[in-house]
This record gives C-alpha cells, sequence and structure tokens, in this order.
C-alpha cells in the first residue's frame, strides 16, 4: 500500500522576514523523502506544500508547529490530499 499523502499547511504569526522559508525546506530535506515548497504569502503567511510519506509530513508538521521554528508561529492550518506528483525536490518559492 502507498502511503505517500499531500499536506498542505498555512503558518500565521510572524514568519516571513526571519528565514523561515529556508529553515523549513532544511528541516523538509533533513526528515528526507519530502518534495514541494514553501511560499510567502501576500496575507503575511507562509505556506506549505510537502509531499512524501505520512510520517515523514507528520514530522514537518510537527516541526512547524513547533517552538523550534525561527519567528513566531501563531497558528498552522493543514489540509491532507493524495499526492499530485509534480515536484522533484522541496523548493524555496
Amino acid at each position: 500500500m502507498n502511503d505517500d499523502v499531500r499536506m498542505t499547511a498555512w503558518v500565521r504569526g510572524r514568519v516571513q522576514g526571519v528565514g523561515f522559508r529556508w529553515f523549513t525546506r532544511a528541516n523538509a530535506l533533513e526528515i528526507g523523502g519530502l518534495v514541494g515548497f514553501a511560499l510567502n504569502l501576500d496575507d503575511g503567511r507562509v505556506q506549505v506544500v510537502a509531499e512524501g510519506p505520512r510520517e515523514n509530513c507528520h514530522r514537518l508538521l510537527d516541526w512547524l508547529c513547533s517552538d523550534d521554528t525561527p519567528g513566531r508561529v501563531d497558528g498552522v492550518t493543514e489540509i491532507w490530499d493524495t499526492p499530485r506528483g509534480v515536484y522533484d525536490t522541496f523548493a524555496i518559492r
């Protein structure tokens, strides 16, 4: 059974201008097996899309919700879906 998933998370707080996307990418690469991107949104949030093994996506989500991120995370909203398979790596956009 293929247990790959797509997680899209919207992170709100003081998450722009603090290296949040860079650290998100570094964390995703350290976890391994994840592809997708981190993107600054015009409303001040960061959108994170990760595709890969469910357990690895949960590890990234746990990190996004933790106190170990740069800046300050006030909240994270996520949705889960089936992977689209259009990413080759984890990028900063």
